[in-house]
């Protein structure tokens, strides 16, 4: 099929193709349900090691090592943060009677060198408040009950980033609802369009005809609205 019989299909169904997408896009701020603002606390702590007082006749290796436990010290606080027991404290610090598994699931934390990032996602901007300064609380006074755990009771955690709430932009699938949907509709609406073409046996041309076995042998002008072809049926 030549791309102008194509056209002349899409031009023949055009409220058809151009009505799904249209009606896609008048119901869509009726039955979409709009993903509730959330938002997301961050903050970023250096760990560090108190160094120990070698004796004299020691080398220190300029506190080499010093610097290499803190290293190790916050891969293991980095699973910490995000551990149950961390959850129930921050929750319980906070005052919110809500399940570990959603602060877990909340919780997330990077590390870079010896700087530890954490982000908290949340719904509500007071409960959110709340659970960023008990875990700056909990990280800065009272970690030494996760550290003892470590063997590195001499940790040193201090927050360079005090926590900062701010709303969260839309994601990637919410901006990309309408424009699929609206590219689903319009697919749909030509697939349509060629299948009611494809079983319509009405003769519109001479193209028609000869689909159907038929010889054309002229074409009269009707009016300049089209042509009524004149044909005979191929002989047996």
């Amino acid at each position: 099929m030549e791309l102008r019989a194509y056209w002349r299909v899409i031009r023949r169904y055009l409220p058809l193709v151009l009505g799904l997408p249209l009606l896609v896009g008048l119901a869509y701020p009726l039955l979409s349900n709009p993903s509730p603002t959330t938002y997301a606390a961050g903050m970023r702590f250096v760990v560090g090691i108190q160094p120990e007082e070698p004796p004299d006749d020691q080398y220190t290796y300029d506190r080499y090592y010093t610097w290499l436990t803190a290293e190790y010290l916050i891969d293991d606080l980095s699973e910490v943060v995000k551990s149950r027991r961390f959850a129930e404290d921050v929750g319980a610090l906070a005052g919110l009677a809500v399940p570990p598994g959603a602060i877990q699931g909340a919780t997330a934390a990077g590390k870079l060198h010896r700087i530890l990032s954490i982000t908290i996602t949340w719904p509500d901007p007071d409960e959110l408040g709340r659970l960023a300064a008990a875990t700056e609380e909990l990280l800065t006074s009272g970690a030494d009950r996760y550290f003892s755990q470590l063997a590195t009771e001499s940790a040193v955690i201090s927050l360079i980033d005090p926590p900062s709430i701010y709303p969260l932009g839309r994601s990637l699938r919410d901006r990309l609802d309408l424009p699929l949907r609206l590219g689903l509709a319009l697919a749909a609406g030509l697939a349509l369009a060629f299948f009611l073409d494809y079983i319509d046996d009405t003769v519109r041309g001479p193209g028609d005809l000869r689909a159907l076995g038929l010889a054309v042998l002229g074409e009269v002008p009707s009016g300049g609205r089209g042509a009524f072809a004149l044909r005979r049926r191929r002989a047996p």
